[in-house]
């Protein structure tokens, strides 16, 4: 993960129908793999783009619920050569609780103690319902987000995720995983001290219900997306009382729940 290469540039043999195959070179997406050590024990291995990879380590903390604010790290050492992000909590003892009992939710696995538990936790403390957003500035969002997309057009290779107010985009990454987009803006916004219970997740990604209970963790009222969600995360959007909205393309898109928060033109 040296200097951070973003990109890897390869030659390649182009074919077109009813032309000659030519060889080019393309720009390909860099892939690697990041080991976050927590109090000097391995935690987890994320396949990711390796750039900003501390806020990708903290996001990835506060999305697991091992963190809440900065101040819960003593200390974080990045080893850009080895891959490793090195995070030291002030307080161990609030770790091991946090640990006890945990397991990880993977696509399409919805079952099991610790999701139900999660979910009773964040349905007894609501979002806001104070959002509201014209559909217009929906697709400004979505056309703003993506031309920020500077890799994906260079690759078509990552993801993009932005956090935003009403009008603009605040935060935005690109990342091979749409996963690692939404951290790398969890652990900035950590950094920053942004609030989030009044902002906007806009992806590029699926909507999965992963990306939905993380969003829900940072009180997040809205998430928009140009792809699809699934079925479970409709589910907990509904019950969440977040509004889904997905196939953010052109001038249309979808709403999936709580329409209220979207008004016209």
């Amino acid at each position: 993960m040296t200097n951070q290469k973003k990109t890897a540039n390869k030659n390649i043999w182009r074919f077109y129908e009813g032309r000659e195959r030519e060889e080019v070179l393309d720009s390909i997406t860099v892939e690697a793999p990041l080991t976050i050590y927590l109090d000097g024990e391995e935690l987890v291995t994320l396949l990711c783009t390796p750039e900003k990879t501390d806020r990708l380590a903290l996001g990835f903390l506060r999305s697991e619920g091992l963190i809440t604010e900065p101040d819960d790290v003593s200390s974080l050492h990045v080893d850009r050569e080895k891959g490793l992000v090195e995070i030291e909590l002030k307080d161990k003892n609030i770790l091991a609780g946090r640990l006890f009992g945990r397991r990880m939710i993977t696509s399409g696995c919805g079952k099991g103690t610790v999701f139900y538990n999660a979910l009773d936790s964040l349905s007894s403390n609501p979002v806001a319902n104070d959002l509201r957003i014209a559909s217009r500035q929906v697709r400004l969002l979505m056309n703003e987000l993506q031309a920020r997309g500077e890799l994906f057009r260079l690759t078509g290779g990552t993801h993009i995720a932005a956090l935003a107010d009403c009008s603009r985009l605040i935060i935005a990454f690109e990342d091979i995983g749409r996963h690692n987009a939404l951290d790398k803006i969890i652990g900035e916004s950590l950094l920053q001290g942004i609030s989030t219970d009044d902002k906007i997740i806009v992806s590029s990604g699926r909507l999965s219900s992963e990306i939905l209970l993380k969003a829900a963790k940072l009180k997040i009222q809205l998430l928009i997306s140009r792809a699809a969600p699934t079925s479970l995360s409709v589910d907990l959007a509904e019950k969440l009382k977040i509004t889904l909205i997905g196939f953010v393309r052109g001038k249309r898109f979808n709403v999936y729940t709580h329409a209220w928060r979207i008004s016209g033109d």
